[in-house]
């Protein structure tokens, strides 16, 4: 049976839907825009921690991406990425920014998915 749970920040992805490299996925719960075959943003809208917008990005990349915009900080669970609750006053802006960087194809966002690994069942015995 199909989630009836709607995630009420996917209209941040709606400036992809014109790129043919797009994709949407779920992800902790949440929803993830792919471009590129990179990991970009995740629209979280559940309790913080997850309540907001992640840049996918690399620790190296945090101090120019908050120094453009300083309401971002490293996520508390996954510091490795940058973090925006909706609750903030600079959300829709940050949101639309951060879109507007996606589609420029800025370095700073985005990384490599990590592929999945297979559940191997053992079948020793």
């Amino acid at each position: 049976m199909p989630s009836t749970v709607r995630n009420s920040l996917v209209w941040i992805f709606e400036a992809f839907e014109r790129d043919s490299t797009y994709i949407r996925k779920r992800m902790f719960g949440s929803d993830a825009a792919y471009v590129d075959g990179l990991l970009c943003l995740v629209a979280a809208d559940r309790d913080e921690p997850w309540n907001g917008l992640l840049v996918c990005t690399s620790q190296e990349r945090h101090a120019a991406l908050m120094e453009e915009m300083p309401a971002l900080r490293p996520h508390p669970v996954l510091g490795k990425w940058l973090y925006i609750s909706q609750d903030d006053p600079a959300f829709e802006s940050i949101a639309e920014r951060m879109t507007a960087l996606v589609l420029a194809r800025d370095a700073r966002v985005g990384v490599e998915p990590k592929p999945r690994r297979r559940s191997r069942k053992s079948s020793e015995g």
